[in-house]
């Protein structure tokens, strides 16, 4: 399901940039590529271990960079760039795949580059100053117990808790983790000592 939403969701982000100037087959084709485009990026980070568990940054960012990139691909020619009293038609985007050459892809290449590097730069040195202040990170327990039980009582993805009934042999019968995170803070002295 989540693949799906994501899936929906890459689409319309990649067709914002370009909507104006792309066909219907365009349009089609450039969605379909968004589409691979936010799986194999959400198996991208999860293969570099970086925690994205929404598929927030192929969806905005892989996905955003591509809609933004296929307007140098994709613009048919039929409209030139909007103006404050409208297009200027009489000068018509062409894509790559319209005859247009590089120039348009180049140019887009250019734009999505500088906004890249400016917003990763800025929410680098955000998240610093974030960091300086000590509330980034969750407790440890936290952590450990994760974050949708601790703070909410329940998972979030029911569907991949494994039943206590169908626990293989040698697995601990409570497989919430509960006595596994109490067993991690033990050892680690955050419970507090029952004076025993």
């Amino acid at each position: 399901m989540a693949f799906t939403v994501n899936g929906f969701l890459a689409g319309l982000v990649a067709i914002t940039c370009p909507c104006y100037w792309v066909s219907p087959t365009g349009a089609i084709i450039l969605d379909g590529v968004a589409g691979v485009l936010v799986c194999m990026g959400v198996e991208l980070l999860e293969w570099l271990r970086i925690d994205d568990p929404i598929g927030a940054v192929p969806v905005h960012g892989f996905c955003g960079i591509w809609g933004t990139l296929s307007l140098g691909f994709f613009a048919c020619g039929k409209y030139g760039a909007s103006g404050p009293t409208g297009p200027d038609n009489s000068a018509a985007l062409n894509g790559l795949f319209y005859h247009g050459g590089f120039t348009l892809l180049k140019a887009q290449f250019i734009g999505s580059a500088i906004i890249t590097c400016a917003t990763f730069g800025v929410a680098l040195v955000l998240m610093y100053l974030v960091n300086l202040t000590g509330t980034l990170r969750v407790s440890e327990e936290g952590e450990l117990y994760g974050l949708d039980l601790h703070e909410h009582g329940i998972s979030a993805y029911p569907e991949y808790v494994i039943s206590s009934l169908a626990a293989p042999a040698g697995m601990p019968k409570d497989v919430t983790g509960h006595s596994l995170v109490t067993e991690s803070m033990a050892k680690r002295s955050i419970l507090p000592s029952t004076g025993d």
